[in-house]
């Protein structure tokens, strides 16, 4: 059996054009959801900015790069977690204490733990960036 995973698509061709070196990459089919990881990522200043082309097929997601990712890539089987347990999977995802982020799907939106750790919510692990 296949699964397709847009947002794991998504990650894994932003992380394969920075490696590379290219400073833009194009996503189709572009989701509300994929545009909120990406105004987070921009926020960070992990990348530069986005724009979403509208057509029939699905729209067209094109990120610019400024090379400030080494890794990012999706957290599967979506992990629970408890305001109490963010330091458990920020040992287990990030490489050092405060470098990178963990995106997490909360009841009031998709944010990075460091915003999920001050409004004291849980929620379910999505992605990471460093």
């Amino acid at each position: 059996m296949t699964f397709n995973d847009p947002l794991a698509n998504m990650y894994s061709n932003i992380l394969n054009s920075e490696k590379i070196g290219k400073k833009e990459c194009i996503i189709r089919p572009a989701s509300a959801f994929m545009k909120e990881n990406l105004r987070l990522l921009k926020e960070k200043g992990y990348i530069e900015d986005y724009q979403e082309t509208v057509d029939n097929k699905g729209n067209l997601l094109t990120i610019k790069l400024n090379g400030r990712i080494n890794k990012c890539n999706v957290i599967k089987p979506r992990f629970s977690v408890k305001v109490d347990n963010y330091e458990k999977f920020e040992k287990r995802f990030l490489p050092a204490r405060n470098f990178g982020i963990l995106l997490v799907s909360t009841p009031r939106g998709l944010v990075v733990h460091e915003t999920a750790k001050e409004q004291r919510t849980g929620g379910r692990l999505v992605a990471y960036c460093y």
